[in-house]
């Protein structure tokens, strides 16, 4: 006997099982507690340092969600992001002028790498965890050879004024932000974003319907490598500095955030604004850690537990609406 739940209910399990909606609460409770522990979490300059952490996270599992999507794995993106942060450092160019080559430079970067991740995987038929683990070792080695260690200088301009907040309230990386989240919100709606799903959810089903397998994963890897340049474009920002080790810590971070925001590992089902959202709400988790004296060490567990739990809560939500279909 199937029970028959009302529309008001069937409302609230769907907003529930949404990944987006379960960890804007999350952010929403955590910037809470921040608030509660630290004094001047609610003033301009702190909530601007809180946007400057979260962007190149943020950026980075935008580009991951992609992947993710398609039923991939990309490890690539530590590497691309040390090479693009050591080429920023070691190669500074002055002025508003030089910060748009620079940035241009930094997609390029990402584009390349992606790009031949996306070749070998789709069209070589290689797996995509080994060809960008392949990917991330060559690109760290890459990165040694422009900074052996680090140091470097980026541009005044990219590490002032990108960090830094328009009209006195505004933060400005938050704009890369929302650019990407007004791309992806297009993107989602042309052939290729449709069958970035189509894929993702069953790969013969989408061939079988006429959509190019092979090059919505090519293109897929290669807009993946754009943002993760973008991404180390902005941490180049908040450093200042190079470090060929720079995209390590950010790693499993990147992977942490997609989960946190919904987004399946089987495929097909998630996005970007989840992922995004969810590095907001790791690095909220950090700064609550932090104000309230817990060692460094733990915060990882901390952060491993929280994650754990709100993909335990996504996926009973997930069962909970589609048995009311």
């Amino acid at each position: 006997m199937t029970t028959q739940l009302s529309p008001k209910r069937l409302r609230l399990r769907g907003v529930l099982s949404n990944g987006v909606t379960i960890v804007s609460l999350l952010c929403l409770i955590l910037y809470a507690l921040y608030a509660r522990v630290e004094a001047g979490a609610l003033s301009v300059s702190s909530f601007n340092d809180l946007v400057n952490n979260a962007i190149p996270l943020a950026i980075a599992a935008a580009g991951g969600t992609l992947i993710i999507l398609l039923r991939g794995f990309d490890l690539s993106v530590a590497g691309v992001l040390s090479l693009v942060n050591v080429v920023l450092a070691a190669y500074p160019l002055p002025g508003p002028w030089g910060a748009l080559a620079s940035l241009v430079l930094a997609l390029g970067i990402g584009a390349l790498v992606g790009l031949c991740n996306g070749l070998l995987v789709a069209y070589g038929g290689f797996q995509s965890i080994a060809v960008t683990l392949a990917m991330m070792i060559l690109t760290r080695g890459l990165a040694l050879v422009v900074l052996d260690a680090p140091g470097g200088s980026v541009s005044d301009w990219i590490s002032g004024t990108l960090t830094d907040t328009l009209w006195g309230f505004i933060p400005t990386s938050g704009l890369f932000a929302i650019a990407v989240a007004v791309l992806w919100a297009i993107f989602r709606r042309t052939d290729t974003g449709v069958a970035l799903y189509a894929v993702g959810k069953d790969e013969t089903a989408a061939a079988l319907s006429g959509i190019n397998v092979k090059k919505t994963r090519c293109v897929a890897f290669t807009l993946a490598g754009m943002l993760y340049g973008l991404a180390g474009f902005m941490l180049s920002a908040q450093t200042a500095s190079g470090n060929p080790n720079a995209g390590d810590s950010l790693l499993l971070l990147t992977f942490a955030s997609i989960a946190l925001g919904g987004t399946a590992f089987t495929g097909g089902q998630g996005g970007l604004y989840g992922s995004m959202i969810g590095a907001g709400a790791l690095m909220l988790l950090q700064k609550v850690l932090f104000s309230s004296g817990v060692q460094s060490f733990y915060i990882g567990l901390f952060q491993g537990l929280v994650m754990i739990a709100a993909v335990i809560f996504m996926s009973l939500m997930t069962r909970l609406a589609s048995r009311s279909r």
